[in-house]
């Protein structure tokens, strides 16, 4: 997920530390603010296309958060053979080998297949029993919890894609207020983001500097898991209390009839594909080889599947790119202000900053300075995966929970105002946990 080498984007930050940036380099910073600007107009460009049907169509694409970034990129590679020649700008992309976008797309669409999330929804469903609770609001707070904690084991783009198809389908589907589905959003992307520091494999921010600063196992789980787990709980408990009138007042489906019950061996290839896919994600010849093996296997059976998520996956992926491309002309401003950063000042700074570029991309910057304090080191990675709710861009897996519940908001599209404001209540309660504790 690293850029190549001779990447523009890869630089020596002692050498590059008091360059005036470039000319694209400038354009591209302002393509990306135009960008995060267009993130929050999309409500405005859905509204259009129920205004103006005349053009709906183009209204609604648009309107598509995960359409903007690849939009944007596109134009910054449109600049860049103007100003700099075909050579400089297929060199670029070049080096970029999109293999997060790949991998999301593939997870994203073999976690969303019938047999992958009947499995998770039963067992959320088993656990949510164990709870003195009524029906659904035991196994809303089940999902909110133990969910985005499994991401530390399916990454995270894998937890994001189940808990949001299995909200959805619980939830979502029987009309929810606006409060509920703005405070279920906020704090589905924070405990996402923070559910994934028990590894350090399957949060981007993490996996990106988990190599170099030598982060295994037990230093994740000892120095950021548990914090983060008691934060996840904390977030899906009070969330749940505030709510529970509402959620038990709700039909107590356990789930939408989905025709025929699958077999128990399809349901473990289909477990297998989605373990090999994680186990080799950083190898895109091998999982994209399982994935095309996923889609041959699920057309063979078809009878067994819901209709596969390839379509949202596709956006995802795109969106995903788009950011990548985007976000490596940002390294001329981004290195310097966390270089200069005190330890204190580097977790809130960061956290601030997630929610406008991409958090991996931080902590991935934050790798290439050489001498930083292992203080220091805890309060970058810390802070990118506090933040890493805030916003869609905020974090990788975001996107891809956007994308499938945001239908069931009105006008089909979600507040980025609204949904910060939901998610700064949870936001504030991993700071504390990773501060504090």
């Amino acid at each position: 997920m690293r850029p190549c080498h001779d990447s523009p984007r890869y630089r020596d930050p002692q050498q590059e530390r008091d360059v005036t940036p470039s000319s694209i380099e400038v354009i591209g910073t302002l393509l990306f603010a135009v960008a995060i600007a267009h993130t929050f107009a999309t409500s405005f460009f859905q509204h259009l296309a129920h205004r103006r049907p005349a053009h709906a169509g183009l209204w609604h694409l648009l309107g598509e958060v995960e359409v903007v970034f690849g939009f944007w990129a596109a134009v910054l590679m449109a600049a860049m053979f103007v100003t700099e020649g075909a050579t400089a700008a297929l060199r670029y992309i070049d080096a970029y080998p999109f293999i997060e976008p790949m991998f999301v797309f593939a997870i994203m669409v073999i976690a969303g297949s019938r047999p992958i999330l009947q499995t998770a929804r039963q067992s959320t469903q088993v656990l949510s029993r164990l709870l003195p609770l009524p029906s659904n609001v035991a196994f809303y707070v089940t999902v909110m919890a133990i969910v985005p904690l499994m991401g530390s084991l399916l990454t995270e783009a894998a937890a994001m894609t189940l808990a949001a198809l299995i909200l959805r389908d619980r939830f979502f589907r029987h009309g929810l207020s606006t409060n509920l589905q703005y405070a279920t959003l906020g704090v589905l992307f924070v405990n996402v983001s923070i559910g994934g520091t028990l590894t350090p494999f399957a949060a981007p921010p993490i996996l990106m500097v988990a190599g170099t600063w030598k982060w295994d196992m037990t230093f994740m789980a000892s120095t950021f898991g548990w914090k983060a787990a008691i934060a996840v709980f904390v977030n899906a408990i009070v969330l749940t209390m505030l709510f529970r009138r509402e959620l038990a007042a709700l039909p107590s489906e356990e789930r939408p009839k989905e025709g025929a019950p699958t077999p128990f061996p399809l349901m473990a290839i289909h477990l297998l594909m989605l373990a090999g896919v994680v186990v080799f994600a950083h190898h895109p010849a091998i999982f994209m080889g399982l994935f095309l093996f996923f889609l041959g296997f699920a057309h063979a059976y078809e009878r067994y599947q819901n209709r596969l998520l390839l379509r949202e996956g596709l956006l995802v992926a795109f969106f995903l790119a788009g950011l990548e491309v985007l976000g490596g002309q940002q390294q001329w401003w981004l290195q310097p202000i966390l270089s200069q950063l005190s330890e204190h000042a580097v977790f809130f700074g960061t956290t601030f900053l997630t929610a406008f570029t991409d958090n991996a991309a931080l902590t991935y910057l934050g790798s290439l300075v050489e001498g930083l304090s292992d203080a220091f080191k805890y309060a970058l990675v810390a802070g990118a995966v506090t933040g890493g709710g805030l916003t869609v861009i905020a974090n990788a897996p975001n996107p891809a929970g956007l994308a499938l519940l945001r239908n069931h908001f009105e006008e089909e599209s979600v507040s980025p105002a609204k949904l910060a404001l939901a998610a700064l209540p949870p936001t504030v309660i991993a700071a504390a946990a990773f501060l504090l504790l």
